[in-house]
C-alpha cells in the first residue's frame, strides 16, 4: 500500500528546487554519501581497526590482499548508495568526469556542467569533513604512534584516508599515474555507458547502481594500487581541500612527499576528465554506432551472425 509522504518544507517554498537547484542538491548529497562511506572505509582500515586493538599493532595496515578488498568493496557500496540517493533527481553523476562525458556524448546541458561540478566538490568536502569528525581521535592516535615522517604531525598514511597519491615505484614521475587515471576512468565511463544503454543489454529493475558499484570494485581490484584509483576529480579534490584545512599541508597541496612525489594534486583531476571522454567515445565507436546501425536496419541479424539466414520453403 502506497503511503503519501508529506513535504517537510511547504510546497510553495519548494518551487525553486524543481529544476537545477534541486539537481545540484541531489548531486551534493549523493557525493556526500559517496565520500562518507568511501573515505569512511579507508579510515576503518588505516586508523580505526589498528587503533582499536583489532590489528597486530596500532600502526599495522595492509598486511594482505584482504585488506585491499575491504577498501574496494567499501568504495563499491559507497557508489551504489550515492547513486540510489541522487539518481531519481539528478541522474547521480556524483563525478565531474561523468558530467563532462554526458555533456559531450549524451546531450547533457552544458549550462549545468559547472553547477554540477561545484555541487559534487562541495558534497565531497562535506563528506570528508564528516569522516574526519567521526574518526578524528583514531587518526590522531595513528599519527601519534606512527614513526613515519610527518607534516604538522600528520602522516601520509592518514592523508590517504581522504585523497590519493602515487605508488613509490613511479619515482615521482607524472606519466605513470596520469595514464593510470586515464585508463581507470575510461573503463568506468565505458562500462557506465554499457550499463545504461537500452539498445544493448541494459540493467533492468533499478539494478543499475548496483552494477556500477561492481564496476568500481573491479577497477579498484585491477588498477587500484598504482595511484589509489580516484577516477573522480571531486572524490579527490574535495577531501584534499579538507585535509589542507586540517593541517596536512604540503601532503595535500601541492601534493608532495619529499623524495617520493611532488605537485601531484592535479593528476586525479585531469586524468579522470580525459579518461572519461576516452571511455565514452570508445564505447560509442565500438558498440554504440553498431547498435545505432542495427536499430535503423530493417533486418536485424541474430547475435553472432554476419548476415540474415533465409530458410528454404519445405516442399
Amino acid at each position: 500500500m502506497a503511503v503519501e509522504i508529506p513535504a517537510i518544507i511547504k510546497p510553495s517554498r519548494l518551487r525553486s528546487r524543481g529544476g537545477l537547484l534541486g539537481e545540484c542538491l541531489a548531486e551534493f548529497l549523493g557525493t556526500l554519501v559517496l565520500i562518507a562511506f568511501g573515505c569512511g572505509v579507508v579510515a576503518m582500515a588505516v586508523a580505526a581497526l589498528p587503533g582499536s586493538g583489532r590489528a597486530a599493532t596500532p600502526t599495522t595496515i595492509f598486511l594482505a590482499a584482504g585488506d585491499w578488498l575491504l577498501i574496494t568493496w567499501g568504495w563499491a557500496f559507497a557508489v551504489v548508495f550515492g547513486v540510489y540517493v541522487a539518481g531519481g533527481v539528478s541522474g547521480a553523476h556524483i563525478n565531474p568526469a561523468v558530467t563532462l562525458a554526458m555533456a559531450v556524448r549524451r546531450g547533457f546541458s552544458w549550462a549545468k556542467v559547472l553547477p554540477y561540478w561545484f555541487s559534487q566538490v562541495a558534497g565531497a568536502f562535506t563528506g570528508a569533513a564528516l569522516v574526519y569528525l567521526v574518526y578524528h581521535d583514531a587518526i590522531s592516535a595513528y599519527d601519534h604512534a606512527s614513526p613515519a615522517p610527518k607534516v604538522n604531525g600528520h602522516t601520509n598514511a592518514t592523508f590517504s584516508i581522504f585523497a590519493t597519491f602515487p605508488a613509490a615505484y613511479f619515482h615521482g614521475g607524472i606519466w605513470g599515474p596520469l595514464i593510470d587515471q586515464i585508463v581507470g576512468t575510461a573503463f568506468l565511463l565505458m562500462l557506465i555507458a554499457a550499463v545504461l544503454d537500452v539498445r544493448n543489454q541494459a540493467v533492468q529493475a533499478n539494478l543499475g547502481p548496483l552494477v556500477v558499484g561492481f564496476v568500481v570494485a573491479a577497477i579498484g581490484m585491477s588498477y587500484g594500487a598504482n595511484a589509489g584509483y580516484a577516477i573522480n576529480p571531486a572524490r579527490d579534490f574535495g577531501p584534499r581541500l579538507l585535509t589542507y584545512a586540517e593541517g596536512w599541508g604540503s601532503l595535500a597541496f601541492p601534493g608532495s612527499v619529499s623524495g617520493v612525489y611532488s605537485g601531484y594534486w592535479w593528476i586525479p583531476i585531469v586524468g579522470p576528465l580525459v579518461g572519461g571522454l576516452v571511455g565514452i567515445v570508445v564505447y560509442d565507436l565500438f558498440i554504440g554506432d553498431v547498435l545505432l546501425v542495427r536499430a535503423e536496419s530493417a533486418a536485424l541479424p541474430e547475435p553472432g551472425r554476419t548476415r540474415q539466414v533465409i530458410e528454404a520453403d519445405e516442399g
